[in-house]
């Protein structure tokens, strides 16, 4: 299960630890439920290629992450037939434990934007969470968890299918 609130957000946010970042290109298959691939890298380490399955929904869904192989990325990829979305995400510790995922995609594009994430372990604890208790009120000042269009999977239709 996934459990996660989303906010756009402005550049990257400071005097946080910085955890580690990644540079990803994802893609889908289909957008509800979803059925994406992505490959992802971490600064310095291996390139992963992930196949996930998400079900519908905003705060809460279920989700299945697969490792595949790289030739079987590359002909999901082809079949997709889209130019996957390119993401850097830096994962910061936040002082209650959780962790800040901040996404910038398609960077230098018209489409540019920066997102940010935490997942949480129960939706009660997601429920609750203030930005104020990590001194982050104005850095995360817009929610769009329960916003309609908000997700990348929606992102992905208005960028890639109906540009």
């Amino acid at each position: 299960m996934e459990i996660e609130r989303k906010w756009l957000v402005k550049g990257w946010p400071e005097g946080l630890p910085l955890l580690y970042e990644q540079n990803m290109r994802q893609g889908y298959l289909v957008v509800n439920p979803t059925v994406r691939i992505r490959e992802e890298q971490k600064t310095g380490k291996k390139k992963h290629y992930i196949l996930c399955f998400k079900s519908s929904g905003t705060l809460a869904r279920k989700e299945i992450e697969m490792e595949i192989e790289r030739e079987k990325f590359e002909e999901l990829e082809d079949l997709i037939g889209h130019p996957l979305i390119p993401k850097t995400r830096r994962t910061y510790a936040l002082p209650d434990g959780n962790r800040l995922e901040v996404n910038e995609v398609d960077k230098g594009l018209e489409t540019e934007f920066m997102y940010a994430e935490i997942e949480y372990k129960t939706e009660e604890e997601a429920r609750m969470w203030e930005p104020l208790s990590a001194g982050l009120q104005e850095y995360l000042d817009r929610e769009v968890t329960e916003v309609p269009g908000q997700t990348m999977g929606a992102y992905w239709i208005r960028t890639r299918l109906h540009a």
